[in-house]
């Protein structure tokens, strides 16, 4: 394990140095109205600043502010791509030594590096044709130990600019180190004892997490364990870990599957259907009826929801939020898919999160899981107008409503310049306002702009006419 450390604290990061300047420039599709790209605007010079004088996890904060309110800016992406990168590599090559006098809180280095990845490829399927997503993803690739894949993505940005001299001096820096080709040396293989399974599920271990007290599990075994209580499930010796301080024992996972090929297949399967749910199953939140084009943060501390939010992060990142009918006192028959944006895992297990509403759907049937909720449902839309007419006074009921709001947004923000809060809170409505070309997403927008109880929210999901929701919307408005 000491060797593979030492190969990848001496393979230098490049292209990360510094940060591209946020341009001055405001046109064409999916502008922003100016007050909102202001904002942005200082948001990005404040994190580049940062970035600068190596406050990394400042410019991650204002990066991050920048990117709720202009979502898939390549810019922003690629920025924030960068600070991931640079934590991740200083706490990499950081001495373990070094913790003994000066301990270190926050993310470790294998979840900095994937949030990371995560952003570079988001920036690659944007910006396909340029050079910085490849650099960005091979170097969190590099700082994950996936040498193969981050050679591959190498190579394919040399087919791109085969003169960049960064990309070449990153693969010759691969190549230049035969030690961190895992799984290239000859072993014998090892003989299949019960020594290689978790003692939790007692199966083969995948993804294994070796604790300070010397035992071995698989990770998703070991933090549900720890839900319940911060103790070795073997020995049952107090812990100090979480699952954002825990990497995964790289040495034992590539023996395990050198050696087991065909029975740690058969477990990624078992664990991939756990976080892959398909477009009809869906992991259900019970707390409040939310309706789309809606964006919060939501705090996680229950054992069963933690367990479920650790598989949907690894899975698609979304979940349905769904209410009690008081009249059933079960769950409700319609609910919203919600993505999860941001996701920050705090020392003790819990999780805070950025949530974003999607789109709604209907509960075929519901059943228990490992203690949450999901759900078989069926995705629903409202019943557009049949003839050409029904569809142009639809389009002129949504165009007036728009202009209605827009102005009611412009004397709420006017009214809000001294309170920043109410301010941000108004600003990130507006960028949310979808086009009036969609009039169905834009009557549930409407909809957010006041305050609703619970049960006139269910009331708009179960709506099927966009008409009714837009004039719902107006007179909710109007009451504000």
């Amino acid at each position: 394990m000491s060797g593979e450390s030492s190969v990848s604290s001496s393979l230098n990061l490049l292209g990360i140095d510094d940060v591209d300047k946020y341009t001055w420039a405001n046109e064409g599709e999916g502008s922003l109205p100016w007050d909102t790209y202001s904002h942005v605007f200082d948001l990005m010079e404040n994190g580049n600043q940062a970035f600068r004088i190596n406050h990394f996890e400042e410019a991650i904060s204002s990066y991050s502010k920048a990117n709720n309110m202009k979502s898939g800016d390549p810019v922003i992406l690629g920025n924030r791509s960068a600070a991931y990168l640079r934590i991740s590599q200083f706490l990499k090559q950081r001495p373990s030594a070094a913790s003994e006098y000066r301990p270190l809180n926050g993310l470790d280095m294998t979840t900095l590096a994937e949030l990371a990845l995560k952003d570079a490829e988001k920036l690659m399927n944007i910006q396909n044709n340029v050079i910085k997503p490849y650099i960005l993803k091979a170097n969190a690739l590099t700082l994950l130990e996936r040498y193969d894949m981050a050679r591959d993505i190498i190579l394919s940005g040399l087919q791109l600019d085969p003169f960049s001299g960064i990309l070449q001096y990153s693969l010759q820096n691969l190549n230049s180190t035969p030690s961190i080709l895992v799984g290239s040396r000859s072993h014998g293989r090892a003989e299949r004892t019960d020594d290689f399974d978790c003692t939790v599920c007692l199966k083969l271990l995948y993804e294994p997490i070796t604790t300070p007290c010397g035992h071995s599990f698989c990770r998703a075994c070991l933090f549900q364990t720890m839900d319940i209580g911060n103790k070795c499930p073997l020995c049952r010796k107090v812990l100090f870990i979480s699952p954002r301080t825990c990497t995964i024992s790289v040495t034992l996972n590539n023996i395990i599957q050198k050696n087991f090929p065909e029975e740690y297949a058969e477990r990624r399967s078992e664990h991939d259907s756990l976080i892959n749910f398909g477009n009809d199953l869906m992991p259900l939140f019970v707390m409040d009826a939310v309706i789309p084009c809606q964006k919060f943060p939501l705090h996680i501390f229950e054992p069963r929801y933690r367990l479920m939010v650790r598989r949907i992060m690894e899975g698609n990142h979304r979940m349905g939020m769904v209410i009690l009918d008081p009249t059933t006192d079960t769950v409700a028959d319609f609910a919203c898919e919600v993505e999860i944006t941001e996701c920050e895992p705090l020392p003790d297990g819990r999780f805070v999160l950025e949530i974003q509403s999607r789109q709604r759907f209907r509960i075929l049937r519901s059943w228990d899981q490992d203690g949450y909720r999901m759900a078989e449902v069926e995705w629903v839309k409202d019943i557009t107008p049949e003839n050409a007419r029904g569809r142009e006074d639809l389009q002129e009921l949504t165009n007036n409503a728009a202009e209605h709001a827009q102005s009611w947004l412009r004397m709420a923000k006017e009214a809000a310049r001294h309170d920043r809060r109410k301010l941000e809170k108004y600003l990130n409505l507006e960028v949310m306002m979808p086009s009036c070309r969609d009039p169905e997403l834009f009557s549930f927008w409407l909809a957010t702009l006041s305050d609703r109880r619970p049960s006139e929210r269910l009331e708009l999901l179960r709506i099927r006419d966009t008409g009714e929701r837009i004039r719902r919307g107006l007179i909710y408005l109007r009451t504000q």
